[in-house]
């Protein structure tokens, strides 16, 4: 019965001098997602591998679609844990190993064995034939096919113990959370922000978000629907602060005194400065949104130009070449999209111009804000007070 899993990186592989601090990070983040879960749990660390070694029973299920949800997982291979006996203990375990793990032999295999103790007394190619010698005799149902098994059986022989594991359930891949400095998401109830801050996360970004409100003209449940959408990237990220800030008025002044076909821009403008605010403050080293090149008159290239000129920190768009299909496919796989489509409208999409401008020129945005002068101070002191702050997911 499968005890323990072994957990496989990629990446975290070439870190160099540097790779304790990403299987550190790794191992952390491996303990605090099964920490959640029903069972016990310890998370090891040991010589280029970890290992999640269970002490009681547990939901099998759940252990793995947690595991999937940890950044810096290249793969997850279930496993038994042997101590080294002997040959002939090594040939009558993987024997039992088959047994409970495929009751119905009609299989083809390989042998693949790896000895990082070269010090055992057996050749990998000797080991893989006599295992595969020992199979075929107890098991003739079996096959041995090099080429295409259809199971892999890994045989790891590492100091005084031996794995023996034939499933890699894919992981997430990407990098542990928190390795590579945190960012600012400016998070909406639509499709492509929280996908986008799924993306900058798998990087091992950490995340706060900010999300702009916009009562009366936005519901209570349009503000529900962008936490759920938090918690649901949290579920890959960790726990996300997330900044409400009231945005109405600004909004109101915008449209009552600056041209109608910039209301977009504008807008975009107060929001990341109100964001860059949020994230000097809280240590950010740049901002995150979800834009896409030409995917609205907002996000074409002179509109992306006009908003950056606002920030003094960098701006990432994980999305900038993606097309609404592959942004939707990831929204699907992390559980978003469902949420995304749900009929609440949030301040982007509630004083939209109707025909707005797609090519802005910075100084006509920037001689339109000029009539914003006599309120915009007090606006912004206002919303950057009164925001609301809190802390989705666990």
């Amino acid at each position: 019965m499968v005890r323990s899993f072994l957990i496989k990186y990629a990446e975290i592989g070439v870190k160099g001098k540097n790779r304790y601090i990403f299987e550190d990070k790794l191992t952390s983040h491996i303990h605090h997602s099964l920490k959640r879960l029903d069972g016990d749990f310890s998370v090891i660390k040991e010589s280029g591998r970890i290992y999640a070694h269970a002490s009681s029973e547990f939901d099998y299920d759940e252990v793995v679609s947690a595991l999937q949800c940890v950044f810096g997982i290249a793969g997850i291979c279930p496993m038994v844990q042997i101590e080294d006996k002997g040959y002939e203990d090594l040939k009558e375990q993987v024997l039992k190993f088959i047994d409970e793990t495929y009751p119905d032999k009609n299989f083809t295999f390989k042998v693949d064995t790896r000895r990082a103790n070269k010090q055992y007394p057996h050749t990998s190619d000797q080991i893989n034939r006599d295992l595969g010698e020992i199979i075929l005799e107890t098991y003739p149902e079996t096959k041995v096919d090099v080429h295409h098994p259809d199971v892999l059986l890994h045989v790891e022989i590492r100091g005084k113990n031996i794995n023996l594991y034939s499933l890699v359930i894919p992981g997430p891949g990407g990098m542990p959370v928190g390795t590579n400095g945190k960012a600012m998401l400016l998070l909406s109830g639509g499709i492509d922000s929280p996908v986008a801050g799924y993306m900058i996360a798998k990087r091992g970004v950490t995340i706060e978000a900010t999300y702009f409100h916009a009562p009366p003209y936005t519901s209570e449940r349009a503000k529900e629907k962008v936490i759920d959408l938090a918690r649901l990237v949290s579920a890959y990220s960790g726990p996300i602060k997330l900044h409400i800030v009231n945005f109405t008025d600004i909004q109101l002044a915008i449209y009552e005194k600056c041209p109608h076909d910039e209301l977009t821009i504008i807008m975009r403008r107060y929001m990341m400065r109100i964001a860059e605010h949020f994230a000097k403050k809280n240590g950010c080293l740049g901002l995150v949104t979800g834009e896409s090149i030409g995917q609205v008159a907002s996000q074409t290239m002179q509109s992306l130009a006009a908003t950056n000129a606002v920030c003094t920190l960098p701006v990432y768009r994980p999305l900038i070449g993606f097309d609404k299909k592959e942004i939707v496919e990831i929204s699907e796989k992390i559980d978003t999209y469902e949420v995304s489509i749900q009929p609440f409208e949030d301040c982007c999409t509630i004083f939209v111009a109707k025909h707005p401008v797609t090519k802005p020129n910075v100084e006509r945005i920037e001689k339109s804000e000029i009539n914003l002068a006599d309120c915009i101070d007090d606006l912004m002191k206002t919303a950057l007070e009164t925001a609301e702050v809190i802390t989705v997911g666990a």
